[in-house]
């Protein structure tokens, strides 16, 4: 069945088909009507939701019910983010699944509230003390952000990680025209339990990228949870063979999976000389300008990335090697991915298409900046010698 629904309200169904059962959050631009509309979802009793006095009391509050059980979201814009960093980095150390949505608006500080942006990307990937990595997700539209949110939720159990999806205030606030049943999503993934009985080490683990196994705090096992370096068993160490296993494990159990979080649409074309990336919100205008280019006879290859981190970088190197010989990315920021990806791909050049001002960028700027700049190596390649 077609709807005509906002972000913010597939993210909500997606959460609900993801199980989510707990949201606890301040009412923030353009976040607040994820959690109004958990209000009226939850109405039946189906799960608990909590308007807390600040955001550090929503993310504290999504911790303790992750880790008693409870399949937790909690949602904000960038200044929210901010407060939620501390109690991120806890989520990290105590191994608590937790899906954190990011509606982005301009920023730094309070910005914009009202005004759109993609400028919290990389501040997502090292929100944290330590640089310990986090996977996120980047919606580009109201069915991304519903697949992802859902997606998010099975990330979250499978790694015993904090997850976050970033959207942006004109994905959160703008209705679109969807059919979300149509929708192909995995299982859902349910919580590895501890065993019933035998002796229980609430943060052992087989190997570096496996998760812990889980018991609920407030059950019958003894849970040991604590924001400070520990051991296995959860207890507090100086021992720094220990201490270095702790830490290994929490970047390598995201580290080590970083293939199985890939999630991109690639739309490529063999003989293109030139790659688009884009994310987010800017992705609706670079699949026009995709679709105007080639109808204009320009050869242009397109990647859409909905994981931003771990950075997807074997499909981006799939997408480049048939003979890309540039890479243009479109994003409503001061240019922070292209940065990234010149560190992934030295030897060719990353030229950032850049709208930070709460617009949007229009198709028409991303297919002049590609023929332009196509026009000119083809007036360089016949020059005389």
């Amino acid at each position: 069945m077609r709807e005509f629904i906002t972000g913010n309200q597939a993210v909500v169904r997606g959460a609900l088909r993801a199980g989510c059962d707990y949201v606890a959050g301040y009412p923030i631009t353009p976040a607040s009507s994820i959690l109004s509309d958990f209000v009226r979802a939850f109405a039946g009793e189906l799960g608990i939701v909590v308007q807390t006095e600040d955001e550090i009391a929503a993310i504290g509050q999504c911790i303790g019910a992750a880790m008693a059980g409870a399949r937790a979201l909690t949602a904000t814009s960038g200044p929210g983010l901010s407060l939620y960093s501390e109690n991120i980095g806890l989520a990290q150390m105590g191994e608590t699944p937790l899906v954190i949505v990011d509606c982005q608006r301009m920023g730094p500080a309070t910005g914009g509230a009202t005004a759109t942006g993609d400028g919290d990307v990389i501040f997502a990937r090292h929100v944290t003390a330590g640089g310990y990595p986090l996977p996120v997700l980047a919606a580009t539209d109201a069915a991304s952000a519903y697949r992802l949110t859902y997606e998010a939720f099975n990330i979250a159990e499978r790694l015993r990680t904090p997850v976050i999806v970033l959207s942006s205030k004109d994905i959160a606030l703008t209705r679109q025209t969807v059919d979300l049943d149509a929708i192909s999503l995995p299982p859902r993934l349910a919580r590895r339990a501890a065993a019933d009985n035998g002796p229980y080490a609430p943060y052992a683990v087989d190997r570096p990228e496996s998760s812990p196994a889980f018991a609920p705090i407030g059950g019958l096992r003894r849970v040991r949870f604590t924001g400070s370096i520990h051991d296995e068993r959860g207890l507090l160490t100086i021992d720094r063979g220990k201490i270095e296993r702790k830490l290994t494990h929490l970047r390598d159990k995201i580290a080590m999976n970083a293939g199985s979080l890939e999630d991109v649409d690639a739309d490529l074309d063999g003989r293109a000389r030139t790659l688009i990336v884009s994310y987010g919100v800017a992705d609706g205008a670079a699949r026009v300008a995709v679709r105007l280019l080639r109808r204009g006879g320009t050869r242009v290859s397109h990647v859409t990335l909905y994981s931003l981190w771990p950075m997807p970088v074997r499909a981006l190197r799939d997408a480049v090697e048939p003979g890309v010989e540039r890479i243009v990315v479109p994003e409503l920021n001061i240019g922070l991915y292209a940065d990234e990806l010149r560190r992934v791909f030295p030897a060719r050049p990353i030229e950032s298409i850049q709208r930070y001002d709460g617009g949007l960028i229009a198709p028409r700027t991303i297919v002049d900046h590609v023929v332009r700049a196509e026009s000119a190596k083809r007036t360089e390649a016949f020059q005389p010698c």
